[in-house]
């Protein structure tokens, strides 16, 4: 059975916690498996978690500063332990490739598995439904967004009313229109439009254009919050949002859930809340506060 959904392996900044991992985020979309910003200790999560290496077809870093990145050794070196038999693509900085180049034969191993490289040079469509956006961090730093294709929802009362029934539904869906009694009956007259559904994934930022390109009408959002309002100096100075920024970066691109995630350590596990209250100032959609092994389920088609 499919699954489209939200696995956090880690949410964490740059320390992790007794109860917060590095960062780690897998999306579960139909037949893709997409790792995004594997930090440190993600091959151990993923075991918590239940994934298996084999159930990743990409993987894809932001940034290569370690909390997003360090756990790319690991987790390359397990494809081909595990014998992963897909090629896995890796989306990452192609200002970053020396790093890359150093993660992945980091140490010896029998490398089996195939790795497709797949640096990112600039803003726009990447390969099938994952694009990319420049960020606004003090090294290249890039959002994603993976968006399924729009299609449409046939609607039964217009179609029993055209006469059109059995294999003439497909026919009409793949050719866009036929003729039944000497009408011809166009696609659009029996279908609404049904949008895809867009998944966003924005770390270190400050509010920028890219953010808000990344994060448009995305059904779910995750966006990094390292720190709450009291602190927003020091989120300007290093390049992040607040938790309340993160609230109007999700307000403003219409998006309808929100995940918050990538927690500075200088705040208590137990007053994680107050992230949610202060994002929430901003919008009114459906909030996550992240925690390690949340399982976040899409929202049903708009």
């Amino acid at each position: 059975m499919s699954r489209r959904e939200l696995v956090v392996l880690g949410s964490a900044s740059q320390t992790p916690t007794r109860h917060r991992n590095h960062n780690g985020y897998l999306l579960r979309f139909d037949g893709e498996g997409v790792l995004f910003d594997p930090g440190e200790g993600t091959q151990r999560q993923m075991i918590h978690a239940g994934v298996a290496a084999n159930a990743l077809t990409r993987v894809c870093v932001t940034h290569f500063h370690g909390d997003h990145s360090l756990g790319l050794a690991g987790v390359i070196q397990r494809f081909s332990m595990d014998a992963v038999a897909h090629p896995v693509r890796c989306h990452y900085p192609a200002s970053g490739q020396v790093y890359f180049d150093r993660l992945r034969h980091s140490t010896s191993f029998h490398e089996r598995a195939e790795l497709v490289e797949l640096p990112v040079t600039g803003d726009g469509p990447l390969d099938g439904p994952l694009s990319a956006y420049a960020l606004d961090h003090r090294i290249d730093c890039y959002g994603y967004r993976f968006a399924e294709p729009g299609g449409v929802r046939m609607l039964p009362a217009a179609l029993a009313a055209a006469g059109v029934r059995g294999p003439d539904v497909s026919r009409l869906q793949r050719e866009g229109s036929l003729s039944v009694d000497g009408r011809t009956i166009g696609l659009a007259d029996v279908s609404v439009p049904r949008p895809g559904q867009v998944f966003a994934f924005v770390m270190d930022t400050r509010l920028c254009p890219g953010a808000f390109a990344c994060a448009r009408d995305a059904d779910l959002l995750v966006a990094e919050s390292t720190f709450r309002e009291a602190d927003a100096d020091l989120a300007e100075r290093y390049g992040h949002l607040t938790a309340g920024d993160a609230g109007r970066l999700a307000a403003e691109s219409g998006a309808r859930t929100l995940v918050l995630s990538h927690f500075s350590q200088r705040y208590p596990y137990e007053e994680a809340d107050q992230f949610r209250d202060e994002a929430a100032k901003a919008f009114d959609g459906e909030i996550h506060v992240a925690r390690d092994l949340d399982v976040i389920p899409l929202p049903p088609r708009r």
